[in-house]
């Protein structure tokens, strides 16, 4: 099983040069990706596409996604076309991050008509067939939410589609659709809104021929890497809040080994800077990780 190692980039406007020199030690120290919000309605943080195009062009091994796209501010048809060439462009290192939408008092500011719940999801799920119609091989057509005319599409393999789904046919749609999931709130292997959703899932994947392992569960996880040990890693409620990189080790070895994780995302939280926790991320944490697990 692959397992991918990433983080969260800072994505202010402030933040410029860290989140060029984070990017480059991330990518000189061997981590499989970075992702950056998809907040446009918001002034002072930088767009998500914009930031990542620039990021795949000034790195050669890491890749990078939307985390996760807010998909009614950006038509299928047109993201779809953006996913073909940030692909070619950067040799196959973009990950299609996916959201229904949400937050639609900000969207909306944005000049889009809010949808109904379930029209937002058909949208979604039309969304995804229509990626992948427009990719290699596929023959796009029209859909309810998206009547497209004659396209032909991009000679250009599709992207991998990780998805931010939180309700039941989101999350229905994902297992037919998806090649990863993002579990929400930075729900992780041990908490009920994991253990509740994953099987809606796989019961999806599998009612349309696909195997549950084809969906990998990629995991936001927040929190602190220390230089000492912490008294305790989890909360009163259960939640991950960090430790030393032995700590991390422990915990992440066991989410691979008997919980089926197939990727992280860190977002550093605590006292000490960005760049060091990436560091203890990226050159001790990591690499122990895979070789406990042999991934």
């Amino acid at each position: 099983m692959t397992v991918r190692f990433g983080y969260g980039s800072p994505d202010h406007l402030r933040d410029v040069d860290a989140i060029l020199r984070l990017a480059a030690q991330a990518d000189r120290d061997g981590l499989d990706h970075v992702s950056l919000s998809d907040h446009p309605y918001v002034p002072d943080l930088l767009e998500g596409y914009a930031a990542i195009a620039f990021i795949l062009g000034r790195t050669e091994r890491l890749s990078a996604f939307v985390n996760v796209t807010n998909l009614p501010l950006r038509p299928a048809p047109v993201l779809a076309r953006t996913a073909t060439s940030l692909s070619a462009l950067s040799g196959g290192r973009f990950v299609l991050g996916l959201g229904a939408g949400g937050a639609w008092d900000r969207i909306t500011t944005m000049g889009v008509p809010e949808l109904r719940p379930a029209e937002a999801v058909e949208a979604f799920e039309e969304a995804m067939q229509l990626v992948h119609s427009m990719s290699d091989g596929g023959r796009p057509e029209p859909t309810k939410h998206y009547p497209i005319g004659a396209l032909r599409p991009a000679a250009v393999p599709a992207p991998l589609i990780w998805t931010g789904s939180k309700g039941r046919k989101s999350l229905a749609a994902t297992g037919r659709h998806a090649d990863g999931w993002i579990p929400g709130h930075a729900a992780d292997w041990l908490s009920d809104g994991y253990l509740q959703a994953r099987p809606v899932i796989d019961e999806a994947a599998l009612a349309v021929g696909r195997k549950p392992s084809d969906i990998a569960t990629v995991y936001n996880f927040p929190g602190a890497i220390t230089a000492t040990p912490l008294p305790r890693t989890r909360d009163e409620e259960g939640r991950w809040i960090g430790g030393s990189p032995a700590q991390w080790i422990e915990e992440l070895t066991d989410a691979i080994l008997n919980h089926n994780a197939a990727g992280f995302t860190l977002f550093p939280r605590g006292t000490d800077p960005y760049d060091v926790q990436l560091t203890r991320w990226s050159q001790e944490i990591v690499p122990a990780v895979r070789a406990a697990a042999s991934v």
